[in-house]
């Protein structure tokens, strides 16, 4: 694997001895599709040196290290929150459902959360942080990361298949110009987010 020209090897986490569990999300940002979020729990003495951000690194990058994540994690879950549930809730608290829903999937109960960014809210009791720009100083909250995004990557392709005019399998639901102009012409999907603008003149539109 070629390694990282930003990286060098990050800390596995913030607390160590406490099983502390890393949180991310992927996807935020899109038209369509859902928000993934990932939770890791890394032994505390964890190094690789090319773990990242996922968006430093290339797509094949990601999924090597995604299973290398899953096999040296002590546990990782996936937590998902479709587009109906954005559009009934908001974007912030479905990220947060996402990370929640991750965390309840780890088999192994955590003895602390580190999440990236500034936003979260309390997960039963345990304590937690935020960590601005968390997925590039620590190495569990970037492996959540790139879990988040494999899996969401992974996810878009598939619907892709069967909706192939927006170019999922390429954009991946974020609004690029190609997947704006596929909207203009056939109009939003069932993975559409309708509480987000789609179009600027979408109000004439839809």
């Amino acid at each position: 694997m070629t390694k990282s020209k930003i990286i060098s090897h990050l800390p596995p986490c913030i607390v160590n001895g406490r099983n502390e569990a890393g949180c991310d999300e992927a996807g935020r940002g899109c038209l369509a599709g859902p928000v993934v979020a990932a939770a890791v729990i890394l032994p505390d003495d964890f190094s690789h040196a090319d773990i990242n951000d996922s968006k430093q690194l290339t797509e094949r990058q990601r999924e090597e290290l995604a299973t290398m994540i899953k096999e040296s994690a002590m546990d990782w879950a996936i937590g998902i929150v479709d587009n109906e549930e954005i559009d009934s809730i908001n974007i912030l608290r479905a990220s947060i459902l996402a990370m929640h829903r991750a965390l309840d999937g780890l088999k192994m109960p955590p003895g602390a959360v580190a999440v990236d960014g500034n936003k979260f809210t309390p997960w039963k009791d345990i304590p937690w942080q935020t960590v601005v720009k968390g997925d590039g100083k620590f190495a569990n909250i970037a492996a959540a990361s790139i879990l988040a995004k494999t899996h969401r990557d992974k996810l878009m392709k598939e619907f892709a298949l069967k909706y192939p005019q927006y170019g999922w399998e390429i954009n991946k639901g974020y609004p690029t110009k190609v997947h704006r102009a596929a909207i203009a012409q056939y109009g939003p999907t069932p993975l559409h987010r309708m509480s987000f603008r789609l179009l600027d003149n979408q109000l004439t539109l839809f």
